[in-house]
């Protein structure tokens, strides 16, 4: 196999936002990619448009010959028909994880680890390096609307990506600079307790280089001292060596002062809402201020962030409804979420629709999507989407909904969910989780701005 520049590439789930970055990384290089994905989507289609052959079912048929390089995502379970092909031909297949790896340790790599947050702050800190001359390259987990993709080729020796830690992922790579912003437990299908995933990400730390970085978000203490050079509560809101300070709502954006160890910047604004936003805004410009960006691109870049897709996207921005969609799939998550929600619209009725992501979380975590849920005035649930598993006996929506104590709660169908909205009128409307529900984006967009 020639891994420098492979002629044919072969993804196995192609459409995952991970495997999709790769899959462009390659058509840069000029290889030939092929996929498979269970279904089309907005992603499959943009990837055929830029040159990617893809189909829909399991065919090793179709599987082009002299392939030099299969990757796979591990949420294709084992038995995939094209998995067992190359398998049982002796044809060396990679996960997602020890390619991006292979791509990034000969290269300066900016890694962002976390339960949350690391979607947008690899965004961010792409976009302000950009903005501030550094020409990264970046494997993005969400579509930057300000790139209109998950990826972009850069001609510096700095590579942005996330580092995951389902099925311990990021251990495969070797950064110069780590951010860690947040340990709360998830995954615990694959490391067991969070005693245990906490350990992996100790072991993510002591894969920092050297002579690099590694910045915890403030109040992230490891209970094991890592080797690598760790800088605790490196940032953070109102306190840490680089801080968020003076946090303030005005002409309905966030606006904040930065207190950092190599600057200070006042009266930076930021179009994304939240407080957890601030504190990844936080993020990125502690290591944009490393890398030697000026403070004043660092504030341009901020002010003209467009977000990223499916990160409190707003869709409905009228008098009468504001409906966001959010990627929200952890009980941090929803918390993050619907607090911002509150406090951009006070006053407002909000309306949430939530589908669980998979059985083993929903089991692991009940008691807090319930307490979360509970903020809502009015929730509709979906069944859970179950991605890579099997039903749990037990476990289901009704879970939530027998914890919950919001009276205003009602169990939904994919059938029914658009004209049960439209009998509630909502207010403000958000719809939550990382299954399948984004495929209802448009349909209720469409539902709520006829005659608008």
């Amino acid at each position: 196999m020639n891994k420098k520049n492979p002629h044919i590439v072969y993804f196995v789930g192609i459409g995952g936002i991970g495997m999709s970055a790769l899959a462009r990384y390659f058509r840069r290089l000029g290889s030939e990619v092929h996929g498979y994905d269970r279904v089309e989507s907005r992603i499959t289609k943009e990837l055929t448009e830029e040159g990617c052959i893809i189909h829909y079912h399991e065919a090793p048929e179709l599987i082009p010959g002299n392939v030099d390089l299969v990757i796979y995502t591990p949420a294709v379970p084992s038995t995939h028909k094209e998995l067992v092909f190359f398998r049982e031909n002796g044809i060396e297949v990679k996960k997602r994880a020890e390619v991006l790896g292979m791509i990034s340790r000969k290269q300066k790599t900016i890694a962002v680890a976390g339960t949350h947050g690391k979607t947008t702050t690899s965004t961010l800190i792409t976009h302000v390096l950009r903005t501030g001359g550094v020409d990264c390259t970046a494997f993005l987990g969400g579509i930057s609307n300000d790139l209109n993709s998950n990826f972009v080729f850069g001609d510096s020796d700095w590579v942005v990506v996330e580092a995951d830690e389902f099925d311990r992922s990021f251990l495969h790579l070797n950064p110069y600079y780590s951010v860690v912003t947040s340990t709360d437990a998830d995954h615990l299908d694959i490391y067991g307790n969070h005693d245990v995933m906490l350990e992996g990400f100790i072991e993510f730390m002591n894969k920092n280089r050297p002579e690099g970085k590694v910045f915890l978000c403030n109040g992230i203490v490891p209970e094991k001292n890592p080797r690598a050079h760790v800088i605790r509560d490196a940032y953070g809101i109102e306190s840490g060596e680089n801080a968020a300070a003076n946090i303030r709502v005005e002409n309905g954006c966030f606006v904040f002062d930065f207190l950092g160890q190599k600057a200070s910047i006042k009266d930076i604004e930021i179009a994304l809402p939240g407080r957890h936003n601030i504190e990844n805004a936080t993020a990125a410009i502690t290591i944009a201020l490393e890398l030697g960006v000026e403070p004043s691109k660092i504030k341009e870049a901020l002010k003209n962030f467009k977000g990223i897709w499916r990160r409190f996207e707003y869709v409905i921005k009228e008098k009468n409804l504001t409906y966001i969609d959010d990627y929200a799939h952890h009980p941090s998550e929803l918390r993050a979420a619907i607090s911002a929600a509150r406090e951009l619209f006070p006053g407002k009725r909000l309306t949430g629709v939530f589908q669980p992501h998979l059985y083993t979380r929903t089991r692991d975590f009940a008691e807090g999507f319930a307490e979360e849920l509970d903020k809502l005035d009015q929730v509709f649930l979906m069944d859970i989407y179950p991605a890579r598993e099997l039903p749990i006996p037990g476990v289901t929506s009704d879970l939530l909904a027998g914890l919950m104590q919001n009276p205003h709660k009602k169990r939904v169908s994919k059938e029914n969910l658009l004209q049960e909205l439209k009998l509630s009128d909502p207010e403000v409307l958000l719809t939550l989780g990382a299954g399948d529900i984004d495929r209802f984006v448009n349909p209720i967009k469409e539902q709520f701005t006829v005659g608008i």
